[in-house]
């Protein structure tokens, strides 16, 4: 594995390790780490770091409200994907988005405080797009992983229960 390669990885694993730390997992001294992650910075490989939160062990009364939103488009000469992509990534509601294959064209994900504030702005936003020609919003219901981080009990025995 490329040097390169392994820091994006070790970042990518703990957003928190320190220089030293990935030096000492990847055997680089210090200084070539800090250089290889402010050149990844610099050159826009590393576009930012955050942390994964399970917002259904924060306890607060207020709610997120997240929905996985299917787009399907119509493109003309004039509109390319990447001028509809450009358009919708404008909306701070809108936390993810991906061109992909099959049987729609953007995967969207939006967050609200509400299924209504996230319905108003499917259907007053995003669906008037002209090239848009449908929508089909998912709910997220509940999350199990994220960004490749589990959800769970944190129960570290998987042994299955033998009962008599």
């Amino acid at each position: 594995m490329s040097s390169r390669r392994e820091i994006l990885e070790l970042l990518r694993e703990n957003a928190r390790y320190t220089t030293e730390d990935i030096a000492h997992m990847t055997g680089e001294s210090v200084d070539d780490i800090e250089s290889t992650i402010e050149e990844l910075e610099e050159a826009g490989v590393v576009r930012g770091y955050q942390a994964v939160v399970d917002w259904n062990a924060v306890e607060t009364d207020e709610e997120r409200v997240r929905a996985i939103v299917e787009l399907n488009v119509t493109l003309d000469r004039e509109t390319s994907y990447a001028d509809i992509a450009n358009r919708i990534a404008k909306f701070p509601e809108v936390t993810s988005l991906r061109l992909i294959s099959g049987d729609y064209d953007f995967d969207m994900e939006v967050e609200g405080d509400s299924m209504r504030e996230v319905s108003h702005f499917i259907s007053n936003k995003v669906a008037p797009i002209p090239e848009i020609t449908q929508t089909v919003t998912h709910y997220v219901m509940d999350s199990y992983k994220e960004q490749g981080m589990r959800f769970d009990d944190h129960d570290d025995d998987e042994r299955l229960s033998v009962s008599p």
